[in-house]
């Protein structure tokens, strides 16, 4: 039985925002955008997700928000990473690259037969 997609991405929210924030500050719809598009639309965030991790990540001073106009003209929050969020996203990062891979080679290896 398969797992939905958005089922893996709990836990990781955090660091796919932290992370989409790396290169240049985003409104919440950008970040969202940002993930979809960098993952050819298999993780789709939902503000249901997306706005209470913004709260999460704010609330550890990984990221800081402002007010400001957006490319439309329209009035956003918009979100930026701070000097310890971006420590946090490269110690995690790291973690979850090691988790990755390592369950990468179990899938790729055939069970031995006992």
């Amino acid at each position: 039985m398969g797992r939905n997609p958005g089922d893996l991405l709990q836990g990781t929210l955090g660091l796919l925002i932290l992370k989409a924030l790396a290169g240049e500050d985003r409104h919440g719809y950008g970040i969202a955008r940002w993930i979809e598009e960098v993952t050819g639309e298999v993780l789709q965030i939902e503000e249901g997700s997306l706005y209470p991790a913004l709260r999460r990540l704010e609330d550890r001073a990984f990221i800081e928000s402002r007010w400001a106009l957006s490319e439309n003209n329209r009035r956003a929050r918009f979100y930026a990473i701070t000097p310890a969020g971006l420590q946090h996203l490269r110690a995690d990062a790291s973690t979850w690259m090691r988790f990755a891979g390592a369950v990468i080679r179990v899938l790729q290896t055939e069970p031995a037969v006992v």
